[in-house]
């Protein structure tokens, strides 16, 4: 193991204060629209005497919560927001067991980058991966491009979401209770059980595709559908797409490649 990318030792509390430094610059705590946030200060370029590595980060996070001034209940549910800082699977353990000592969860991880996007749902947490210059909750722009597609190699669980504008890829099963919000296409490479919706930007053009189609919802754009009431006898590959008459969904054999190739074009 990387004696970089480890968590360093806990730190016991100390009464001096923090630097006096730019406050994006450092672990943050806030209160928003009824959410517990925690702020981390973005990935440096490059070295300056500012600049954040991950010891000093995760140094403080354990001051912040060690601190006799807290402002939150305990067992509240927080969203990290971590900008464009690169976090491993390690790192976001560390950060999600000193928020646990703390009788804080770990809920969802806000990220422009898809490493750190990949790490969070490997170990089963709600991600929202938007672009590097994007807002919170902002929506992409009407013909803006898509991010790179999101592949993740995982079976998402009850009560995980991931938002991503792009493609999403799943190799796995998309349970019960979990949810998928894509810009773009979403390909599930196993079950598909959950919520998805293409399209979410409003591009009707896009697709749903999945080995095994038993969706408690699918949405491309602003069309709305459901799986059938009474299950058929054989599964297929499938395919979920906008027609004329609504979303309508054809066997991948039977989808024409005619219209596939339009579709990418």
């Amino acid at each position: 193991m990387n004696s970089d990318t480890s968590a360093p030792a806990p730190i016991s509390p100390i009464s001096q204060p923090l630097p006096d430094v730019t406050p994006h610059l450092q672990v943050r705590f806030k209160s928003e629209g009824g959410r517990l946030l925690l702020l981390l200060p973005p990935e440096p370029e490059e070295e300056t005497p500012l600049s954040t590595t991950w010891a000093d980060v995760w140094q403080q996070l354990r001051q912040r919560l060690n601190a006799g001034d807290r402002f939150w209940q305990p067992n509240t549910a927080v969203h990290l927001i971590a900008r464009d800082r690169l976090l491993d699977v390690r790192q976001l353990q560390a950060i999600a067991d000193a928020l646990n000592e703390a009788q804080l969860q770990l809920k969802r991880v806000y990220t422009s980058r898809r490493q750190t996007a990949v790490a969070a749902v490997t170990i089963g947490y709600s991600v929202e991966q938007h672009s590097p210059i994007a807002h919170l909750n902002q929506p992409a722009e009407s013909g803006q491009a898509l991010a790179d597609p999101l592949y993740l190699q995982t079976t998402l669980r009850s009560g995980m979401e991931i938002r991503h504008p792009g493609t999403v890829v799943i190799l796995g099963d998309v349970n019960p209770g979990s949810t998928i919000i894509a810009d773009g296409d979403i390909l599930v490479w196993g079950n598909l059980r959950g919520v998805v919706q293409a399209g979410a930007a409003g591009n009707s053009r896009c697709l749903i595709m999945a080995l095994r189609m038993e969706p408690t919802q699918i949405r491309i754009a602003d069309q709305v559908a459901r799986a059938p009431e009474t299950p058929p006898d054989q599964y297929h590959p499938e395919i979920a797409y906008v027609s004329a008459e609504g979303i309508r969904i054809a066997k991948a054999s039977d989808f024409s490649r005619t219209r596939l190739i339009n579709h990418l074009s």
